[in-house]
């Protein structure tokens, strides 16, 4: 069983696109090393995959609870990527990355795990993004364990690049914006098209 290219192509969109994620691990980087930033890196992505596994489960209750209200939540995150979308083409290019203090590898693992187990944002993210990619017939919280693992994967890969790219980013700020800016709207126009797509789609297509 293997996620649909629409939601590869979400998926990957969403973790290229700069965020808040991103710019943490940067400005650990910047703030002490190589080695901060990667350990941050690896944090967040397990604080990931407690949302991954928090969804899973909540999902599949509310799926065998009841098919209306799983289909609100569908529609719901459809509208919640045709936002991200509008917002990313209204978006100004990333400034600076925000300032940390030098802080060792092993509290850099630890701040990242925390961080990102405790960003509501995140949770709401994948209760409202990974249902619209459900298929019949597969077992739901394995589907969803799946495409959680697979966003967090993407995401922590970016991270990585972005924290092995750090040096030449910071000092290429002006050249960092004008790139930041076309991706923006190319991932907004592209998040967007997704989020009418699902919109349009039967449950379970």
């Amino acid at each position: 069983m293997l996620p649909s290219l629409a939601f590869f192509v979400a998926a990957l969109i969403l973790a290229v696109t700069p965020g808040p994620g991103i710019a943490y691990v940067v400005a650990r980087t910047a703030a002490g090393s190589r080695g901060e930033g990667l350990a941050s890196c690896v944090g967040t992505g397990l604080g990931g995959m407690l949302h991954v596994g928090a969804a899973a489960l909540g999902l599949s209750v509310l799926l065998a609870q009841s098919a209306v209200a799983f289909t609100v939540v569908k529609f719901i995150g459809a509208a919640y990527l045709i936002y991200l979308g509008i917002r990313l083409l209204l978006a100004k290019a990333a400034a600076t990355p925000v300032q940390s203090r030098a802080t060792g590898v092993r509290r850099a693992l630890l701040e990242g795990i925390l961080v990102e187990a405790l960003n509501v944002k995140t949770a709401l993210f994948f209760l409202a993004f990974l249902p619209q990619f459900l298929v019949s017939g597969p077992s739901v919280v394995m589907q969803l364990v799946v495409m959680g693992t697979v966003c967090v994967v993407l995401n922590t890969l970016v991270d990585v690049a972005a924290v092995l790219g750090a040096e030449r980013l910071l000092k290429s700020e002006t050249a960092g914006r004008q790139r930041a800016r076309l991706l923006n709207k190319t991932s907004g126009l592209t998040l967007v098209g997704l989020g009418l797509y699902v919109a349009g789609s039967k449950q379970g297509a």
